[in-house]
């Protein structure tokens, strides 16, 4: 049977050992959220079947269910051999939506709350060797402002920039078998203008073992270092010769191999890692000592039969194909935490990434959100921390004023300040903006949204900017500007295009402010001048144009939803060279 999704789900900590769960579940609905107290992990019906790691909403699921989904169950059963139950069983999701309870043969083996992130269990002592049930029960409400749901509507149907939501189980599910003493993760720190990589290991049982590294590129051996362990730690230090650095002219990644040598047992592990530097100062951002402009892609990261979920490992890597084509060299992962195949991809073909969250949905005008934000965002964090092609960290977008009784409550900016700082203790070594695009309180790169559709309008906004002028801001009264800060246009175009007129009408009515392109050569002579603007200014390190598809009802895509041509050669052609104009700051 072909599993769908079945490629390894964490290229950055790999083993031979492991198992993929995707496929057919026994599936049922629970609209009363009542069953966990019926029992249902026991003995429950499951009259549906569903693909897993396909949501229920989507088409390739086999369900396709798209109303509000309050509660939902998934059953199935896998059978342990007798190696593989002689050492630890460890069960990981990719990620479920929104709050998982994940049951072993009736008894609960753990829980885990927060839709985008991934999370592992430790099943050995739940598990039999032969056949064992494994029974996930999961939780979503996207009307509660109290989980993060990104683009996820909260409405009964899309409208809008939110789309079809997602629930449940929408990544890989997969068993992992490792000796006692193993490896649980890895955190790597290279450092390119030195030529070294240090390597921190989180370990299992590693008293007295031994941390055997050995670091090659293109098949050569270039690096090698054994080190005693604490019983949870490992650190050193490993030098590399004539550093090779990562770029996205030139992605080079060395491969790491770990063998963790202890009494009860050897753990081999693989891995891989860049040598880049990132920095910002002087209102530049730069990649290996050097000016870089970010000529990034808003990506939404949703798919018309899999919604949240790519139908095959080579879809992701097919969206970052179709950008760089067109002269894009990253993106702004938006409102998601895409899964870490993906980031894989990025790092391999040379992409940077800002690493962003699904922010919207939940209430950030109390301190509450402090406690329901902080634990998931910390996650992804750690979770991606390693990829070379990450450049930044955003955790929040466009923090509305969010309506609560008759009033209306503004961010709490402490949260917001509080959430840049943490960021900023996990990672030092990449810039954090603290909200894209509207209420900054603390940030080491100060972005904007402008979807002003004239060129000329658009270049008004900037060009008399000098040292110590006001920004031009639509949120200006709520803002705070400091100068020397990089400027970058995180979201600005967003044209709407479709060449049925009457469809097209209908999609821009709430874009009344700006007159409908009327011609495919209007919106690619938008985009030209627009872009233009931006390279030509000597005040910005960046821009991110909104967007690489179209979404459902939202039609600003450059190809289809489906990934198909929106326009002629002629014109993708003319997007490609205006991207590909030398920047101001790449010119100083």
């Amino acid at each position: 049977m072909n599993l769908p999704r079945s490629e390894h789900p964490r290229p950055q900590l790999e083993r031979s050992g492991w198992r993929c769960l995707n496929g057919e579940w026994d599936f049922a609905f629970d609209f009363s959220s009542s069953g966990r107290q019926r029992g249902i992990a026991v003995s429950g019906d499951y009259p549906l079947k569903i693909t897993v790691p396909f949501c229920p909403e989507s088409t390739l699921s086999g369900i396709g269910f798209t109303d509000f989904i309050p509660a939902c169950w998934y059953r199935r059963t896998f059978c342990l051999s007798q190696e593989e139950h002689s050492g630890r069983i460890l069960l990981h999701f990719g990620a479920v939506d929104c709050t998982a309870y994940v049951y072993v043969n009736g008894q609960e083996a753990g829980r885990h709350r927060g839709g985008y992130t991934s999370f592992s269990l430790d099943i050995t002592e739940l598990a039999v060797k032969g056949e064992n049930v494994l029974c996930v029960y999961a939780e979503d409400d996207v009307r509660s402002g109290l989980q993060a749901s990104g683009k996820q509507s909260t409405d009964f149907s899309s409208h809008g920039c939110f789309y079809t939501r997602t629930t449940g189980i929408w990544q890989t599910v997969w068993l992992e078998f490792v000796p006692n003493t193993y490896i649980q993760s890895l955190r790597l720190l290279p450092d390119a203008f030195n030529g070294t990589v240090q390597v921190e290991a989180e370990l299992e049982n590693a008293h007295d073992a031994r941390l055997v590294l050995k670091v090659q590129l293109n098949g050569q051996m270039v690096a090698e270092k054994a080190v005693r362990c604490a019983s949870h730690t490992a650190c050193c230090t490993l030098e590399i010769p004539d550093p090779q650095l990562w770029s996205p002219d030139s992605p080079v990644l060395y491969q790491l191999e770990l063998s963790l040598q202890g009494e009860q047992g050897t753990d081999e592990v693989r891995s891989y890692f860049g040598l880049r530097t990132v920095e910002w100062h002087d209102r530049k951002f730069y990649l290996n000592g050097k000016p870089l402009f970010m000529r990034l892609i808003l990506d939404q990261g949703f798919y018309p039969d899999g919604i949240y979920t790519a139908p095959t490992d080579e879809a992701l890597i097919h969206d970052i194909e179709l950008a760089k084509s067109l002269g894009f060299n990253g993106a702004r992962m938006h409102e998601k935490v895409f899964e870490e195949r993906w980031l894989y991809h990025a790092d391999r073909l040379g992409y940077l990434a800002w690493g962003e969250f699904g922010s919207w949905g939940l209430d950030v005008t109390t301190a509450r959100g402090l406690e329901l934000f902080l634990p998931e965002w910390m996650e992804c964090v750690k979770r991606d921390f390693n990829h070379p092609a990450i450049i930044g960290w955003c955790p929040f977008n466009e923090t509305f004023d969010i309506p609560l009784d008759a009033g209306r409550h503004a961010q709490d900016d402490e949260v917001v300040r509080q959430i840049y700082l943490v960021t900023k203790a996990l990672d030092p070594f990449r810039p954090v903006i603290d909200v894209s695009g509207f209420y900054h309180v603390q940030t080491d790169i100060y972005d904007l949204h402008d979807y002003e559709q004239v060129p000329q309008v658009f270049a008004d906004h900037f060009s008399h900017m000098q040292v110590g002028d006001r920004l031009y801001d639509e949120k200006d009264s709520r803002q705070c500007y400091n100068w020397k800060t990089p400027l970058f246009m995180s979201e600005y175009g967003g044209t709407f295009w479709k060449a049925d007129e009457n469809a097209r009408r209908k999609q821009d009515a709430a874009w009344k402010r700006w007159k409908d392109p009327g011609s495919e050569q209007e919106v690619v002579d938008r985009y030209v001048g627009l872009t233009t603007v931006l390279l030509k200014s000597p005040h910005f390190c960046g821009f991110c144009y909104t967007q690489l598809t179209d979404v459902e009802q939202e039609t600003n895509g450059l190809f289809t939803y489906a990934r198909g041509q929106k326009f002629s050669p002629e014109s993708l052609e003319r997007i490609r060279v205006a991207n590909l104009q030398r920047a101001a700051i790449e010119t100083e």
